[in-house]
Formats: C-alpha cells, sequence, structure tokens
C-alpha cells in the first residue's frame, strides 16, 4: 500500500475546513484500476457535504466526485482499460487526489482533443443538463429559458438545448452575453422586470411564447419568472430551488429533498458527452485552476456563485 495526497473536510463549516492531507491507496482489485489523476472539478455538492452537520464520525471527508487522470494499474478482471489509457471518471469518491482507485465501470475514454481540465469538468454539468432537457421533453421548435445561463451546468444547458433545436434565451450578467450569443443564445439581463424582458424579447425575434424553463440558481426570481411564462408547470425544472418546486408543480431534478435524481438518465448521456465534447460540438469552459493545497480558494469561490464556467484543481 502506498500513500498520496488528498483534500479532505476536518470539520464542518467554511472553507477553512480543507486540509491536504496524507492517505493509503490501496492496490486496486477486482475490476478496478489505479489512476493518477490529472484534474478533479469541483462542484457545489462538494462544499455542500461539510456545510453543515454534527456527526463527528464522518469526518474527515473525503471530497470529489469527478475526474480525468491516466490509468496506473489494473486489477484483476478489468476488461476494457490497460495502463497509460486516459479515461474521466464518475461518480467517484474522493475525487480531490493525485491518485485514486475507482471502478472500470465508472470511467470512460478521454477525448484526445479534451484538455485535463475540460474532461474533469464534464460530466456533472454534462449530466445535469442532460437530465433538464430529458425531464422537460426539450426538442426541436421550443422557446427555453435558461437562469443561469453562464454558470458551469447553464452553458452546457444552453449548447445542448441549440443541439437538439430549440430556440434560448439565458439569463447572466453582461459581462458574459457575447459568449452566449457565441453558443446560439439570446442572452438577457437578470433581475427588476425579468418578465417583461423576456416578453419584450420574444416579440422582437419573433419568437412564440416560451414553452420550457430550466432554472440552474434557485433564485425567487427565476422560480416566478418561470411560471409566469411557461403554462405548463410540468416543463419548469430547478436544480438549485427545491424548497418551493413542489408548492409551485414544477421539477426539481438532483440531489436535493424530494428531487428525482435522475440516476438512469445521466448514466445514458455520457457516451453522447464524451462524443459532443470530443468533436467540438460541445465547450467545456474552465472558469479557473487550482493546485490542491488551493482548494479552499476554490470552495470559496463556488460558493460565491459567479464562477463563468467550471472550477478545477490540478493535482
Amino acid at each position: 500500500m502506498s500513500q498520496t495526497k488528498a483534500v479532505v473536510a476536518v470539520s464542518y463549516g467554511g472553507p477553512e475546513a480543507l486540509r491536504v492531507v496524507d492517505v493509503d491507496v490501496r492496490e486496486p482489485g477486482p475490476g478496478e484500476v489505479l489512476l493518477d489523476v490529472r484534474a478533479a472539478a469541483v462542484n457545489p455538492v462538494d462544499w455542500k457535504l461539510y456545510a453543515s452537520g454534527d456527526d463527528p464520525s464522518r469526518l474527515p471527508l473525503r471530497l470529489g466526485f469527478e475526474v480525468a487522470g491516466v490509468v496506473a494499474e489494473v486489477g484483476p478482471h478489468v476488461r476494457w482499460l490497460t495502463p497509460g489509457d486516459e479515461v474521466i471518471a464518475w461518480r467517484v469518491d474522493g475525487g480531490y487526489a493525485a491518485r485514486l482507485v475507482v471502478p472500470e465501470q465508472v470511467t470512460v475514454r478521454k477525448p484526445a482533443t479534451l484538455g485535463w481540465a475540460q474532461a474533469a469538468g464534464l460530466m456533472v454539468a454534462g449530466t445535469t443538463a442532460v437530465h433538464l432537457l430529458t425531464a422537460t421533453h426539450t426538442r426541436t421548435g421550443d422557446v427555453v429559458l435558461v437562469h443561469g445561463g453562464s454558470g458551469g451546468v447553464g452553458r452546457l444547458v444552453v449548447q445542448l438545448a441549440v443541439l437538439r433545436g430549440a430556440h434560448v434565451l439565458a439569463t447572466a450578467s453582461p459581462a458574459t452575453h457575447e459568449d452566449l450569443r457565441a453558443l446560439g443564445a439570446i442572452p438577457l439581463e437578470y433581475g427588476d422586470g425579468l418578465v417583461a424582458r423576456v416578453r419584450s424579447t420574444l416579440r422582437d425575434e419573433g419568437l412564440g411564447p416560451l414553452t420550457v424553463a430550466l432554472d440552474t440558481v434557485g433564485t425567487d426570481e427565476a422560480l416566478d419568472a418561470s411560471v409566469a411564462l411557461v403554462p405548463e408547470r410540468t416543463r419548469v425544472a430547478t436544480i438549485a430551488g427545491f424548497g418551493r418546486a413542489h408548492g409551485l408543480g414544477i421539477l426539481a431534478l438532483g440531489g436535493g429533498p424530494g428531487a428525482d435524481p435522475g440516476t438512469q438518465v445521466r448514466e445514458d448521456a455520457r457516451a453522447q458527452l464524451v462524443e459532443l465534447a470530443g468533436d467540438g460540438s460541445l465547450d467545456v469552459q474552465v472558469a479557473r485552476t487550482y493546485r490542491l493545497d488551493e482548494a479552499a480558494q476554490a470552495h470559496a469561490e463556488s460558493r460565491a456563485g459567479h464562477a463563468r464556467g467550471k472550477l478545477v484543481l490540478l493535482p
């Protein structure tokens, strides 16, 4: 057994709880591979794991659900991978590490055209985006409003909706509007008067009424605007506004209370996402990269909620 560097939360609370420690790395068992991790993505679920809690028996907490890396060793009965293969792995446990043992079944081959940081940031955001579009039956001809279009998930929702043939409007800060236009969306500033701005934009663009609204931010403004603009509540979905979703009669998706996790939809999306990212049809934007010992800074930025794309650790 060897050791590697890993990030753990040693207490509950804020980013100050994070430490880089030495942890044991066992030999890969049947159906498992050992990865040299090249990049590990930061997701809100990571810091939510230790943001609150009172069970000291769960500490220290290993963090990180998606990584990209190189296969270093393979265990018995591994069928498809050999040392040297470059892969994306999701869902994993303890991905904030330099080396990690994972089941072969959670891996997909990394396209050679995809950088390490982009590869690590593809799956959580990408499978969430696919789940949003699938659950709301978004298709050609739909008119879709995406709340938080410049975020890690929102930006992929925009691209995938456009690829499905939908007309897309997306809320974001003005600094990101040019990027959203390049992706095929009509950008809108969020804030007071959003419903009126959406209706005015639809008229100006010669589009019909909204048919789908997808919320990635969870604000009251996003939820209220969505139900005001989309008549069919089952075509409104949120991945963040869990507290109000049931009362509004809209879809709650993901890992929140009462939400549909969409396990099979997300699993099935992996191959499609890799293909689209590999051939350049899907752009994974990395907002910033950090070293492992800068994980606290990465989590502080993630908690602030203003990152334009993915935050990624590079061991």
